[in-house]
């Protein structure tokens, strides 16, 4: 099992990668969309990345609260149970 912190790394990793940011470069409230111009593309570019990495299925009804890393990470939590 990953320590928290590992986790929280890959997360910020994953969204960095998949909306081509630098990790320096992102809060944990920066909205995607508003603040960062992402489509609705690259947001599932997000979703399935994680899934793929933390073997969950995330409903993509999730979606509207994965708005920024914190909503992000309080659904993966939840949907993994951790």
């Amino acid at each position: 099992m990953q320590t928290i912190d590992l986790r929280q790394s890959r997360i910020t990793d994953i969204v960095c990668d998949r909306l081509e940011l630098e990790s320096d470069e992102i809060t944990e409230t920066d909205r995607f969309v508003e603040e960062y111009g992402a489509d609705s593309l690259a947001l599932i570019g997000v979703l399935a990345a994680l899934e793929k990495e933390f073997k969950v299925t995330i409903d993509q009804s999730e979606m509207p609260r994965m708005a920024h890393l914190r909503g992000v990470r309080q659904v993966l939590a939840e949907t993994a149970g951790w």
